[in-house]
């Protein structure tokens, strides 16, 4: 028997053409490990069935402005394909998923995220999260392989997504009052249990625990190109990679300096508020630098420090 089907979402779908099971809505910034624990969630889909659209366009119809199609986890069509002959392949009772990057669900913005769509009929708004420290070198690692951005351009790329991962954090400060399942991205690759519980509040059961194959959007991991499994990449210590480059010197030192920013980070990555803290305070403390030069100003020390 597949999952009960919600007869209150049996009209919601009509650009689809299906009555789907459950529905997910999941957000995360960029480099925070969003595909790999897509395609986690796709494999524990009741079932195992799933029809997933990726990186939809936010303020704009999602079935229309997606980047890529899943079912069950494998690609079945870019942007362009039909949503509508590949939701019937999917078929009635199939596990929904779309996707957004770079926006969250309490942007502030004149339309909302997903046009067309009834609200009501999303089984849940998963957000994903990272720690600030491990995300900002991955972003940052990932844009300078671009040759057509400058250093100033790198950098302001990455503080530009600073919005962005704040909402992201009042999210995950505020998950059980706004009702969003988090999943912050640490946890899931190094606890079982952890992942077993996201699926149970997510009324699925443990279908497959492993971790999976690494994920080739966006070329995949910013570091390991060539890795394979989830489980070969050294993600949790990002930023000790990067600890002695300047452009993430510079982006540590401005990001220091914002009060409100290290506040949020408080309440849910601790340990990346203290060091950006100690950052703000060795130093010059949120004054310019003496040499017009943040990235000397930046003490390296500070990141050193595990």
């Amino acid at each position: 028997m597949g999952p009960a089907l919600d007869i209150a979402a049996m009209s919601a779908w009509p650009q689809l053409g299906i009555t789907p099971g459950p529905v997910l809505r999941v957000f995360g910034m960029r480099r925070s490990g969003n595909h790999a624990v897509i395609n986690w969630l796709a494999r524990n889909a009741p079932e195992g069935r799933s029809l997933f659209f990726n990186n939809c366009t936010p303020g704009r119809k999602p079935f229309e402005t997606y980047r890529a199609i899943e079912i069950d986890g494998v690609r079945v069509a870019g942007h362009g394909g039909n949503p509508v002959k590949h939701a019937a392949k999917a078929g009635d009772g199939t596990m929904l998923m779309f996707s957004y990057e770079d926006v969250m669900p309490n942007d502030r913005r004149k339309r909302p995220v997903s046009v067309d769509v009834d609200e009501a009929a999303i089984s849940h708004d998963v957000v994903i999260c990272r720690g600030f420290l491990n995300w900002a070198a991955s972003l940052l690692k990932k844009v300078q392989g671009n040759e057509a951005f400058s250093a100033p351009q790198r950098v302001a790329i990455v503080l530009k997504a600073l919005g962005g991962y704040a909402n992201m954090l009042e999210l995950a400060i505020a998950e059980t009052e706004l009702g969003v399942v988090v999943i912050r991205y640490e946890d899931w690759m190094n606890d079982a249990a952890y992942r077993a519980g996201v699926l149970g509040r997510l009324g699925f059961e443990t279908r497959d625990d492993g971790l999976g194959e690494v994920q080739r959007y966006g070329k995949g991991s910013s570091f390991q190109a060539e890795a394979g499994a989830a489980e070969e990449l050294n993600t949790l210590d990002r930023w000790k990679e990067m600890k002695d480059d300047p452009e993430y010197k510079i982006v540590m030192w401005l990001a220091a300096q914002d009060l409100a920013l290290c506040d949020k980070l408080s309440k849910v990555y601790p340990g990346d508020a203290e060091r950006l803290v100690r950052l703000r305070q060795d130093g010059t403390a949120g004054k310019a630098p003496q040499n017009n030069s943040a990235q000397d100003t930046a003490p390296a020390q500070i990141l050193r420090r595990n």
